[in-house]
C-alpha cells in the first residue's frame, strides 16, 4: 500500500511539472509573440523575398536604425547570410554607424565591422555616382523615418532611387513603422523656392506614412519611375505608435533618444533652426523644452496652459544647456508633457508656443539672424508663416490657410497607403 501510495504521488509530480513546463513553454511563445508582433521589412525580405537579391551584388543604403527585432543590423545580417553578396554600402546623414553630428559633412570610409567599403551621401555627392555603383545591381535601403517632413533620411532615399532610375538598377525599400502614427496629416506643403533637402517634395510636415509608402509616392508623383519594390512591414496597422509594435527603439539620430522625442522634435524643431530660443537641444531633454534667459517659465506655461491645447500641459522649469544656445547660461522656459500623445497637433503646438513668446516678450526678435531665418523657412516649406507669425496673425487663421492644399494632398496620398 506504501508503495502504490508513493507511485501515485510520483505521477502526480510528474504530471504538475509537465504542466508547469508546458505553461512555461507557452508563456514563452506569447511573449515572443509579443516581442515581434510587428515585423519589420528587412525581417519580411530575408524570410520571405529573399530571391530579390539571389545572384546579384547588393548595394545597402542604412544606419544603426536599421535592425531586426533582436537588435540585429541589417548591415551586419547581409554581411554574414552567404545567400547574399553586400559589395556597397551608403550612409545617410549622421553616417552608417550613426557617430557623426547634425549637419556635419559624412566622409566615405571602410566599415570596420564588415569590411564593406561606403560611400557617404551627406558629403560631396547626396546622390550616388556612377562610380558608387560599379559593383551594384541591386539598391536596397533599409532606414527608419521618423514621419516629419524636414528629416533628411527619405530624401536620401529619394535620391538613391533616382540613381536607380538613371543607371537602371532596381531599387528596394524595406519598410519600418512610422513611430507617430499613420493617421495624423498635419501642417502645410513645402512651396516652389523653398525646396531643399529637408523639403525635397510638396508634402506636410507630417506627413502620415511610413518610408516605403513615401516610396511609392515619390516615384509615381514627382516623376522618378525607378522600378521600385516595396518589403512591406508586417502586422502594422496606421493608428499604432511605436510603443505599440514591440519593437526596440533605436535612436535614429544623436538627438532623438526615445520615440516620443519625435513628438515634441515636430513641436520645437523648427523654431530651433532660428537660434533664438533653446529646444532643449544641449540638455538632457533634447526637443522637450522651451526656454531662454530672459523668459519668466511661470508666466509661460500659465499662458501657454490657458490655451487648452489638446493633448499637452506646460511645467516650467530652469534649466543650464551643457552645450549649443546658451551653454552655461541658465534659462528658464517650460518643459513639454503629453497628456494624449493621440490627439497632440505637433506642429500648430510649436506654432503656438512661437506665438505666446512673442506676445509675451516683443523686445525679444526671434527673427533677428536673417542666415537662420531662412533655414527656418526652408523647414517651414514657406516664408507665410514667418510672416503671419510677425505680424500677429491667429494661428487658428494660419491653419486655416494650409486645410485646402492639405486636402488635396490627402487625396493624393490615399493611392499609396500600404496599410490599414
Amino acid at each position: 500500500m506504501r508503495f502504490k501510495r508513493t507511485f501515485i504521488f510520483i505521477l502526480a509530480a510528474i504530471s504538475l511539472s509537465c504542466t508547469a513546463m508546458k505553461q512555461n513553454i507557452h508563456l514563452q511563445q506569447q511573449s515572443q509573440t509579443q516581442t515581434s508582433y510587428v515585423i519589420p521589412g528587412v525581417e519580411n525580405l530575408l524570410v520571405n523575398h529573399l530571391d530579390l537579391l539571389k545572384g546579384k551584388r547588393v548595394g545597402l543604403v542604412t544606419n544603426p536604425s536599421g535592425v531586426d527585432h533582436n537588435l540585429n543590423s541589417t548591415a551586419d545580417l547581409f554581411a554574414d547570410n552567404p545567400a547574399i553578396q553586400l559589395t556597397t554600402l551608403f550612409g545617410p546623414e549622421h553616417g552608417i554607424r550613426g557617430a557623426v553630428s547634425a549637419g556635419e559633412k559624412v566622409a566615405d570610409q571602410t566599415d570596420p565591422k564588415t569590411g564593406v567599403p561606403v560611400y557617404s551621401l551627406y558629403g560631396k555627392h547626396r546622390k550616388p555616382t556612377a562610380e558608387m555603383l560599379t559593383n551594384v545591381d541591386i539598391l536596397v535601403v533599409d532606414l527608419q523615418d521618423i514621419g516629419v517632413r524636414a528629416y533628411t533620411y527619405v530624401y536620401t532615399m529619394a535620391m538613391v532611387m533616382q540613381a536607380g532610375a538613371e543607371h537602371h538598377i532596381p531599387v528596394v525599400v524595406l519598410d519600418r513603422p512610422n513611430p507617430i502614427g499613420g493617421d495624423v496629416v498635419e501642417g502645410n506643403l513645402v512651396e516652389k523656392g523653398f525646396f531643399s533637402f529637408v523639403g525635397l517634395y510638396p508634402i506636410p510636415y507630417r506627413h502620415g506614412m511610413t518610408i516605403g509608402e513615401l516610396a511609392r509616392l515619390f516615384n509615381e508623383e514627382y516623376g522618378i519611375h525607378c522600378d521600385l519594390t516595396v518589403i512591406p512591414v508586417q502586422g502594422w496597422k496606421r493608428s499604432m505608435l511605436w510603443d505599440e509594435t514591440h519593437l526596440p527603439w533605436i535612436l535614429p539620430s544623436p538627438h532623438v533618444p526615445h520615440w516620443q522625442t519625435v513628438l515634441f522634435m515636430s513641436s520645437t524643431g523648427t523654431f530651433g533652426e532660428l537660434h533664438t530660443l533653446s529646444e532643449g537641444v544641449g540638455y538632457t531633454v533634447p526637443f522637450e523644452l522651451v526656454g531662454a534667459p530672459w523668459i519668466d517659465g511661470a508666466k509661460l506655461a500659465g499662458t501657454l496652459n490657458a490655451l487648452n491645447l489638446p493633448g499637452v500641459r506646460f511645467r516650467p522649469l530652469y534649466f543650464k544647456p551643457y552645450y549649443g544656445i546658451f551653454t552655461q547660461q541658465i534659462c528658464q522656459g517650460v518643459q513639454i508633457h503629453l497628456t494624449n500623445p493621440r490627439i497632440y497637433q505637433s506642429y500648430v503646438t510649436g506654432l503656438y508656443i512661437m506665438q505666446t513668446v512673442m506676445r509675451l516678450y516683443p523686445e525679444h526678435n526671434l527673427f533677428a539672424e536673417p542666415d537662420r531665418v531662412r533655414m527656418f523657412n526652408k523647414v517651414m516649406g514657406c516664408d507665410w508663416i514667418t510672416n503671419d507669425l510677425k505680424n500677429n496673425v491667429p494661428v487658428k487663421e494660419i491653419q486655416a490657410n494650409w486645410q485646402d492644399e492639405l486636402s488635396r494632398f490627402q487625396k493624393i496620398r490615399s493611392k499609396y497607403l500600404l496599410y490599414k
